[in-house]
């Protein structure tokens, strides 16, 4: 796999990203709303940079299921449905890449009655976007690739990589693999 962000780098602009959004909240409590599960490494890293005095809680979406390199339909687990009423929520996903998980998940959590609500993400693909978003804090811009690696999976794998790379698809089986 071509490395696209060694963890050096990603962890620079994670630090970067931490700077800016304690200044912007100002001291302010803010709950961070994380993306699973594509989120655990960044959301992870970011809070142990942040200075601020904040809860974590996790929505579940998806639009990709399986072996699969394409958005499909988004999919919300309706199970984790997390508490911000009257809160500054902070939403933060692994990757910009179509916009429509974004627009849906704002959407949801301004329904569930949040103060304020900002969004980050580490990853913003060039060329992608179907719908109209601009988040508040974004890491990197990338190229129209299937990426994986600090979080981002093919088919569950993957996530585990400390880098980010752009997937060979061609090299992969059609059918999912098992464990």
């Amino acid at each position: 796999m071509q490395v696209l962000l060694p963890p050096d780098k990603i962890q620079q602009r994670v630090g970067e990203l931490a700077q800016q959004i304690a200044a912007d909240y100002h001291g302010r409590p803010v709950t961070i709303v994380g993306v699973l599960a594509g989120c655990l490494m960044f959301l992870a890293d970011l809070v142990r940079q942040l200075d601020l005095s904040l809860r974590i809680d996790f929505v579940q979406a998806s639009s990709y299921r399986g072996p699969t390199t394409t958005s499909g339909e988004l999919v919300i687990h309706p199970g984790l449905a997390p508490d911000v009423r009257g809160r500054h929520v902070l939403l933060l996903d692994d990757i910009l890449d179509t916009g429509k998980t974004l627009v849906h998940l704002r959407a949801h959590l301004e329904e569930l009655g949040a103060a304020s609500l900002r969004t980050c993400v580490l990853l913003r693909k060039r060329g992608r976007q179907l719908v109209q978003i601009e988040p508040d804090y974004w890491g990197f811009e990338i190229p129209d690739a299937f990426v994986v690696g600090y979080g981002l999976d093919f088919n569950d794998e993957y996530r585990h990589l400390p880098y980010i790379a752009v997937l060979p698809i061609e090299s992969l089986p059609l059918e999912p693999r098992n464990a």
